[in-house]
């Protein structure tokens, strides 16, 4: 059974991509930097919103948060994204695969244009059972990639809460066993690489990770990775934001309308509706959640029903269109 922690973490499925848990634990044969994770991860992003096999830079760099990214760092993570692999091997037993994840990747005065290996596609398209859901708003605070490589490997292991692993294992995990320094010094290996991780999965995640040292003698031959999960709470989405938008403007629209009533009774009420909608606007840096859209987005429709409705009693023109109803759970206008 998992573990659980205090931890309340907002996620925007809106921003999030899915992989399956098959890909998601999977030993990139290729070491790939932040820049290049994050370039795998958009391309994944932009054909699961909507079928996209393409996009520009600008929107790559704004996703990300980056300053300038120069076309020549675009040439060298193209070419090593485009020629990665992805290895399904057990860490522990001496069992491997290697699949391509690119056929062509193409970079045009700004455009990315991709085309994946079929064989990979189920991994990203094709999810039905086990797979992972990644918030890239979350991943894009990481500053290393081996805090992405671990977030995305004990999230893919859902319902355990520590898995037992040699250094060895931790070393193709994190694409560094070639690196001598990492093989020769356990020590220069958890500050370089696993207590980043984890310092960095803590700090930004729902995930809290520790681990127990395993030794054989002296030396430390292994790990057990412990983490518990907190509680993840999901953002509105883009349409419920949309929607409740609109409907807030469109009740404050008739703030003028509504002081020029002349019923008293009438024009206090629809008042009282005009600052009870008004108040469902997140102020500035404050995000509101799905369930909050849920409940404020049939209360504010009321209320510029109910505020129409003594408009025309009271003989005001209402000066805004009805806003017509929209089924956000399923995503279409009726």
């Amino acid at each position: 059974m998992a573990r659980k922690n205090d931890k309340e973490q907002l996620v925007s499925y809106d921003n999030s991509i899915k992989k399956s848990n098959e890909f998601s634990m999977a030993n990139l044969n290729h070491g790939l930097t932040l820049n290049q994770m994050q370039l795998l991860a958009y391309s994944i992003y932009c054909t699961q919103q909507d079928g996209s096999t393409e996009f520009i830079k600008a929107d790559f760099e704004r996703k990300f948060g980056l300053k300038r990214y120069k076309t020549e760092d675009a040439y060298i993570d193209s070419e090593k994204v485009s020629a990665l692999r992805y290895s399904t091997q057990n860490l522990e037993e001496k069992k491997f695969r290697f699949t391509a994840i690119f056929t062509d990747l193409q970079y045009d005065n700004g455009t990315f244009k991709i085309e994946w290996n079929q064989k990979f596609v189920p991994h990203i398209l094709e999810l039905k059972d086990y797979y992972v859901t990644t918030d890239l708003t979350i991943t894009s605070k990481f500053k290393s990639s081996f805090s992405w490589t671990l977030y995305e490997y004990l999230k893919a292991r859902y319902g355990a809460y520590y898995v037992p692993v040699s250094k060895e294992a931790l070393l193709r995990l994190f694409g560094v066993e070639n690196r001598k320094t990492y093989i020769d010094s356990t020590a220069q290996f958890k500050r370089g690489v696993l207590d980043v991780a984890i310092n960095e999965v803590n700090q930004y995640t729902e995930l809290e990770v520790w681990y127990k040292e395993k030794k054989k003698g002296r030396a430390i031959v292994g790990f057990e990775i412990h983490w518990s999960t907190g509680k993840t709470v999901p953002l509105a989405t883009d349409n419920q934001s949309e929607e409740l938008k609109r409907l807030i403007d469109d009740v404050f629209a008739l703030w003028g309308v509504v002081h020029q009533m002349q019923n008293g009774d009438n024009k206090e009420r629809a008042t009282k509706l005009v600052i009870e909608t008004e108040g469902m606007r997140k102020g500035k840096g404050e995000q509101m959640t799905s369930k909050e859209a849920s409940e404020y987005i049939p209360r504010a429709k009321d209320n510029l029903r109910l505020i129409e409705a003594f408009l025309e009693y009271d003989k005001q023109p209402a000066t805004t269109k009805r806003v017509p109803f929209y089924n956000w759970l399923e995503e279409r206008d009726y």
